[in-house]
């Protein structure tokens, strides 16, 4: 009776063993197959990255309303009236979307979403390069600010061409630039902070 209490014992710790190594295995199987963070596969995810794209292309638009009710520099313009004419704009600008604050267009929902496409992205060799890349530049003084123009005498850093396809796309007009650990949009021709997000960089 012993014997076969002890057999039976047995048999039923190897099937735990056996069902437990399988969850196991089941469950790295699913991290390896996990979808890719820049391929929306669900509706929420549709949503979320179309109207982030809205929120660019509303920022575009107003960007040119205010440009066309400034008088329009000739061709003859000096730096000076062309320096003058910028700063105008740039002042224009800050107050037709006084609205603007931090998170506007990169609501929680986008920013995790797009710092799962850089840890997606970049791991090993090339996201120690990419660290490297960023933190060395010379962007101390850049304020998280929105509505602030990115200072001139700082360096644009570039986003590696790689992780830009995986980006959520951007007009012409818009760039990202990263600050630090930091993730800026940042208008193309004025340098004015439009939006940002804290640790973008892993």
């Amino acid at each position: 009776m012993n014997t076969k209490i002890a057999f039976t014992a047995k048999v039923l710790w190897a099937l735990l063993l056996i069902s437990s190594l399988s969850a196991f295995a089941s469950a790295q199987n699913k991290q390896m197959q996990a979808p890719n963070a820049n391929a929306p596969a669900t509706r929420e995810e549709k949503t979320l990255l179309n109207d982030y794209e809205k929120s660019v292309k509303q920022y575009v638009a107003l960007r040119e309303s205010v440009r066309k009710k400034l008088p329009p520099l000739s061709k003859d313009s000096t730096p000076e009236q062309i320096s003058a004419y910028q700063k105008r704009f740039v002042e224009a600008l800050r107050l037709e979307r006084s609205y603007a604050k931090h998170g506007y267009m990169f609501s929680p929902a986008v920013a995790d979403y797009i710092r799962a496409i850089i840890k997606t992205e970049f791991k090993g060799t090339d996201r120690v390069q990419l660290r490297e890349t960023i933190l060395e530049a010379d962007t101390a003084g850049v304020p998280l600010k929105v509505n602030y123009p990115y200072p001139e005498t700082k360096e644009l850093t570039q986003i590696p061409p790689t992780l830009l396809l995986k980006l959520p796309q951007l007009p012409k007009e818009v760039k990202y630039r990263f600050v630090q650990r930091n993730l800026l949009l940042v208008d193309t021709d004025s340098g004015l902070i439009i939006d940002y997000m804290v640790k973008a960089l892993p």
